[in-house]
């Protein structure tokens, strides 16, 4: 049975693989060693870190008051809580 690009039985000359070529194996790191690699890894983490928009001082300042004052305000809802279920339970077992 044969189609419109060639016959089932008998696949085109595009689809076969080359065998005398044999895959790459790992690409750039595959020819490296791990010295190679580890530089290659820390150049990397490099790049990355100069992409980073760092906080101004004043933007920090902001940041860091409103994590301290949100932390101030779930240790004091969370005590609050806690002594409420502490007089619950006396209450109840007495």
């Amino acid at each position: 049975m044969t189609d419109a690009v060639g016959s089932i039985d008998m696949p085109d000359a595009e689809d076969e693989a080359p065998e005398s070529k044999k895959p790459r194996k790992g690409g750039k790191r595959g020819k490296k060693g791990p010295f190679g690699r580890l530089a290659l890894f820390y150049r990397q983490i490099v790049a990355e870190l100069r992409k980073v928009v760092w906080p101004t001082r004043s933007q920090l300042m902001t940041y860091t008051t409103v994590v301290i004052v949100f932390v101030v305000v779930m240790i004091g809802l969370v005590t609050v809580i806690d002594f409420g279920f502490a007089r619950a339970i006396k209450y109840v077992f007495g």
